[in-house]
């Protein structure tokens, strides 16, 4: 009787523990019984059939996967690689266990070719640009076909792209001829600017003689300042006008 009694209690206890699984917080397991769908079991202490009934876990916390260099020839027919990230998650686990066959290698293949596909059709100079839209129109194709798998895309971010030797030299020569026209222009920006000034005092000062003749004296003021062997002898501006009208006349 004794016997009986503790291969019963062992039964039970084999039976518990065949039985009864716990899913963690970021888990969702999915029930397959005979390999029927039957269900999606929540966190917590769970129970199933033993021998009957598959548990499939699948973790619903963010995934980082990187897109490993991709080689691409841009619209203009530049040869570069890039490289991206790729962020995901599964929010239907039973999408994810039934629709493919790993979820994960699938995701991986179907970015490497949309990132290929996209950075394909734009040019090298909106890659680097305009590289914020790049990722956007990744992100949109990828969370279009990995919907029907039960994932959902939460961002791409290209990481890197790598340009020929060529090509960054040539790039680096456009930049360098850029700040030089840059510099010219904004030389001779200044250059107008300060005629326009020169142009206005001299108006000024013609209508003024009183003006012009503090100039003169301001003028004379500075050269005998510094140390220099320079004779000066002051002439009076009235003096210097009379030979301008004789000249004109």
């Amino acid at each position: 009787m004794a016997g009986v009694i503790f291969l019963s209690v062992v039964g039970v206890v084999a039976l518990f523990y065949l039985s009864a699984f716990s899913i963690k917080a970021y888990e969702r397991a999915v029930v397959l019984r005979f390999g029927i769908f039957r269900g999606v079991r929540q966190p917590g202490l769970n129970f199933i059939v033993p021998l009957v009934d598959e548990l499939i876990r699948v973790d619903q916390r963010v995934i980082t996967m990187d897109i490993p260099p991709q080689d691409i020839i841009t619209r203009d027919n530049v040869s570069i690689k890039v490289n991206a990230v790729l962020y995901f998650r599964v929010v239907e686990p039973e999408k994810a266990v039934l629709t493919v066959e790993n979820y994960l290698y699938a995701t991986s293949q179907i970015a490497q070719t949309t990132l290929r596909s996209v950075c394909g059709e734009a040019e090298l100079d909106d890659l680097l640009a305009k590289r914020e839209k790049i990722n956007t129109r990744v992100q949109e194709i990828l969370d279009r076909h990995t919907d029907p798998w039960g994932i959902k895309v939460a961002t791409v971010e290209v990481k890197d792209i790598d340009l020929p030797q060529e090509m960054r030299r040539a790039m680096a020569r456009q930049a360098e001829a850029e700040r030089e026209r840059r510099a010219k222009i904004i030389q001779a920006e200044g250059e107008y600017q300060a005629a326009e000034k020169i142009t206005a005092a001299a108006a000024i000062m013609a209508k003024e003689n009183i003006s012009l003749q503090l100039r003169y004296l301001d003028t004379l003021k500075q050269i005998s300042s510094e140390n220099n062997s320079t004779i000066l002898f002051p002439m009076p501006i009235d003096f210097l006008k009379a030979f301008g009208r004789a000249e004109q006349k």
